[in-house]
């Protein structure tokens, strides 16, 4: 395992357009590795395309082993002997079902890991945006750890971010990087994303890492951009702060964990507890 490496998070604006989709994110990987000499790259979540209509998607996904992203970014990262966090693909689970699934891919282009989104963003918010990703997605039901040449990983995608039990349990396991590709709202990511990215680091002594989706998409929607990455003491190391595609770079230095944990040992100091629950109930006098 490397006691140091660089991660590089790819900021995507996802188009309807599959292949077009591919040629980006391939330019940008990339770009990412020969400039920053990247031995982890991390891609947003719906990597592959960005649709509001539940009839186009199905029409464009593809299952697992026919789908265009999953074999060329496999080739593409034995290729560059990188390890490569696809943060998600929508992909065909079943007969009109997709899953959110993000790929662990390792340096020799096989698959490492896979994971399915757990928690889906099913909301109404205050400007009048609604979203039922339940509706076409399945749910995962499996946290994923995975040990790779970088470390121990932990991975997670956009709203898994609000759950910390999923989080703690990976720090629990061992990770010292967490990851939460996404594709913010602007209104939610304006509201909560660096407090959010900030706090799964803080509170589990773990560098995060979470590329993200930017702009305004060809579906009409728009989201929030500000790909991150934080180290265990909730310091930022590299932030996309222009909403543009393109890629940051940070040092991850694993001992930066070690020590953080040993600063305020979180995990170590956790205890199990029990929840009463007590009604106040006043007493007339007579």
């Amino acid at each position: 395992m490397m006691d140091e490496f660089v991660a590089a998070c790819i900021q995507l604006r996802s188009s309807r357009d599959v292949s077009a989709n591919l040629e980006t994110t391939i330019a940008l990987i990339r770009e990412a590795v020969r400039d920053s000499g990247a031995n982890f790259v991390q891609t947003p979540e719906m990597t592959n395309l960005l649709v509001r209509s539940r009839d186009e998607l199905f029409e464009k996904i593809r299952p697992e082993e026919d789908d265009p992203f999953v074999q060329a970014l496999s080739k593409l990262a034995g290729e560059l002997k990188i390890v490569l966090h696809v943060g998600s693909l929508a992909v065909l689970a079943a007969r009109d079902v997709a899953a959110n699934r993000g790929y662990m891919i390792g340096p020799n282009g096989s698959i490492a890991a896979r994971y399915d989104k757990i928690h889906m963003f099913d909301v109404d918010l205050p400007n009048g945006e609604s979203w039922r990703e339940s509706s076409t997605y399945q749910p995962g039901t499996q946290a994923r750890v995975v040990d790779l040449p970088v470390g121990r990983v932990g991975m997670g995608i956009c709203y898994d971010v609000r759950f910390p039990d999923l989080f703690r349990r990976q720090a629990r396991a061992g990770a010292t990087v967490l990851t939460a590709p996404a594709a913010f709202t602007r209104q939610t990511g304006q509201a909560h994303w660096h407090v959010l990215q900030r706090s799964r680091a803080i509170e589990n002594g773990a560098f995060v890492i979470s590329a993200a989706q930017t702009g305004h998409h060809e579906d009409g929607r728009e989201t929030f951009g500000h790909s991150v990455i934080v180290d265990p003491w909730g310091k930022v190391l590299s932030e996309q702060a222009d909403d543009q595609p393109g890629y940051g770079a940070a040092t991850i230095r694993l001992k930066d964990a070690e020590n953080a944990r040993k600063s305020v040992p979180v995990l170590k100091n956790e205890r199990e507890f029990d929840l009463e629950e007590v009604s106040f109930q006043v007493v007339k006098e007579t």
